[in-house]
C-alpha cells in the first residue's frame, strides 16, 4: 500500500475540493482494560506502560517503551522497540511488520486492534480575507486558509510548496499558531543558509570536542523545538548525504548528537517548505523519494501572485502602513495599477512589498506613480511596457498546448528579465537580488537554470 499525499492545494497536483486525512485507531481487545480506544493523526504513535507514550497500556508484561506505529512511504509500520516480552502478530514474534488497513497484534499479554480510517473533509474557502498574517481575498487563498486551519489541528507533517516570496514561512507559522502546540517553541532552520559542513550539527546538535571548534555541547534545532514545531525551510537545499539521517529522525522521533552515543527523544511537529519540485529532484538523484513521501503527508501549494492578481489592491493596503518609516502615501495611480496587473511578479508578494517600499521615498503626493517605480517595471521611456524590460516577448510557436505555451513564455520572460537585471546591476548578484525583491540564492539558481553567467 503506497502512502498517500493527504492533500495538495493550489499546486500542479491540486485536488482543490477535498482533503483526505488518514487516522490510526487503536483498541485494547483483551485484559482488564479491554475497550480502551484512542484515535491518532500522529506520524508516530508510541505504545508502552509509561506515562510518556501516546497509547498507554496498563499491563506489567508491557515494557515502558514497547513499540511504535509509524507512517512510512510504503504504509503503516509496527516496530518493536526492543521490548522485554516482544510484539506478536498471531503466534509470530515480529520486529517490524506492515499493518495494512486492519490488524490485531499483541504487546506483552495485551491484544490491540489497529484500524486505519479515512476522513474526507470538504474544503470550503473561508470567508476571511486574512489568516494569521497571510493576506488575500481570492478563492485560491481562502481555500488555502481552510486547509491550513484544518490541518493545523492535527499532528501530521506538512510540506508547503510554492515559489520564492509566496509566504511559505507565514503559512508554517499559521499552522503552528492554530495547533495544540501553539504555546511551545517555533524553531526555523533554513537548509540553504548554513554551511554544508555545519548542517548536521545545527540540526541534531553536538557534544564538546565532537569536531574542531566544538568547545561546548549544543542542542540542535530538533531538541530546541521539543514540545513545539520545527520549520525546515528551503528543504530542497538539504545535502543528499544528510537526508537519510533526517529520515530516521522523522520516523523514530529521536536524535543523536555528533560525538554522543546516547539518543534523545524529541516531540516535534515538522513543517517543511520548498520552491523546488522534489519529485523531479528525486528523479535526478538530488533528493530521496522516501524522504519526500515522509514529509508530504499533507502537501499545501501556495499560488503565485500572478495567479491571484485580484489580491494586489488588498496587499498594498496592508503593506503601506507597515513600511517601517513615516510616509504619506495612501495608494497607487491607475497607471501603476494597470502595470501591476500586467506584471509577472517573479518574486511574488515579497517583490510587491519591496517594490512599494522602494517607491515610497520617490513618490510626490500621496500616490505612487510610474516615475517612482524601478526601471524593470516600466519601459525605457517611462511608460507602461511589457512585464519585464519594455521589450516584447514573442509568443511560442503554434501547436503547443496552453500549459506548455505558458511555461515557454515564462521561461523566455525569466531569461530576458535576468539579462536586463544583471546589465543594470553590472553583474552584482546581491544588488540584483535586492532590486528584484528576491533572495540572492534564488537569483543564482535562476541564472544557473538559464545558463546565464553572473
Amino acid at each position: 500500500m503506497a502512502q498517500e499525499i493527504t492533500s495538495v492545494i493550489g499546486g500542479k497536483r491540486s485536488t482543490g475540493t477535498q482533503i483526505h486525512l488518514r487516522k490510526m485507531e487503536l483498541e485494547v481487545v483483551s485484559g482488564d482494560h479491554a475497550g480502551d480506544t484512542a484515535s491518532f493523526d500522529h506520524d508516530v504513535v508510541r505504545l508502552g506502560s509509561s506515562d510518556g507514550n501516546h497509547f498507554q497500556i496498563f499491563d506489567t508484561t508491557v515494557s515502558r517503551r514497547h513499540a511504535e506505529i509509524t507512517r512510512v512511504q510504503d504504509g503503516i509500520l509496527l516496530r518493536d522497540l526492543g521490548s522485554t516480552n516482544g510484539s506478536f502478530v498471531g503466534e509470530v514474534k515480529v520486529r517490524e511488520v506492515f499493518l495494512g488497513e486492519e490488524r490485531v497484534f499483541r504487546v506483552g499479554k495485551t491484544e490491540v486492534k489497529f484500524t486505519l480510517r479515512d476522513e474526507v473533509v470538504d474544503v470550503e474557502p473561508l470567508d476571511e480575507s486574512e489568516f494569521q498574517g497571510i493576506v488575500g481575498q481570492s478563492v485560491a487563498m481562502r481555500q488555502v486558509y481552510s486547509v491550513l486551519e484544518r490541518v493545523a489541528r492535527t499532528e501530521l507533517t506538512v510540506l508547503i510548496t510554492g515559489e520564492t516570496g509566496t509566504g511559505k514561512e507565514l503559512a508554517s507559522r499559521a499552522v503552528h499558531a492554530c495547533s495544540p502546540r501553539k504555546n511551545g517553541p517555533f524553531v526555523v532552520f533554513d537548509c540553504g543558509s548554513v554551511a554544508r559542513s555545519l548542517v548536521e550539527s545545527e540540526l541534531f546538535g553536538h557534544e564538546r570536542g565532537a569536531f574542531t571548534g566544538a568547545v561546548s555541547a549544543r542542542a540542535g534545532v530538533f531538541e530546541q523545538a521539543h514540545g513545539g514545531t520545527i520549520f525546515l525551510d528551503e528543504l530542497g537545499e538539504l545535502p543528499i548525504e544528510l537526508q537519510p539521517t533526517l529520515l530516521r529522525v522523522l520516523e523514530q522521533r529521536e536524535v543523536r548528537r555528533l560525538g554522543d552515543r546516547r539518543v534523545r527523544p524529541v516531540d516535534v511537529r515538522v513543517v517543511a517548505a520548498t520552491n523546488v519540485d522534489l519529485l523531479q529532484a528525486a528523479k535526478e538523484g538530488r533528493f530521496r523519494e522516501d524522504l519526500y513521501y515522509r514529509l508530504a503527508v499533507v502537501e499545501v501549494g501556495l499560488p503565485p501572485l500572478r495567479d491571484r492578481l485580484e489580491d494586489i489592491e488588498l496587499l498594498f493596503q496592508r503593506l503601506l502602513p507597515n513600511a517601517g518609516f513615516p510616509h504619506t502615501v495612501k495608494g497607487i495611480t491607475p497607471a501603476v495599477a494597470r502595470l501591476f496587473a500586467e506584471y509577472h511578479w517573479p518574486g511574488n508578494v515579497r517583490e510587491l512589498r519591496n517594490t512599494l517600499y522602494r517607491a515610497i521615498p520617490f513618490s510626490e503626493g500621496d500616490l505612487i506613480d510610474l516615475q517612482s517605480l524601478p526601471d524593470a517595471l516600466r519601459d525605457r521611456d517611462g511608460t507602461p511596457g511589457s512585464p519585464s524590460t519594455g521589450t516584447t516577448l514573442d509568443l511560442p510557436e503554434a501547436g503547443l498546448g496552453y500549459h506548455d505555451a505558458k511555461e515557454r513564455l515564462i521561461e523566455g520572460f525569466e531569461r530576458r528579465y535576468l539579462e536586463d537585471l544583471l546589465g543594470r546591476c553590472a553583474g552584482n548578484l546581491s544588488k540584483a537580488a535586492r532590486e528584484a525583491g528576491v533572495d540572492r540564492k534564488t537569483v543564482a539558481r535562476m541564472l544557473k537554470r538559464h545558463g546565464i553567467k553572473g
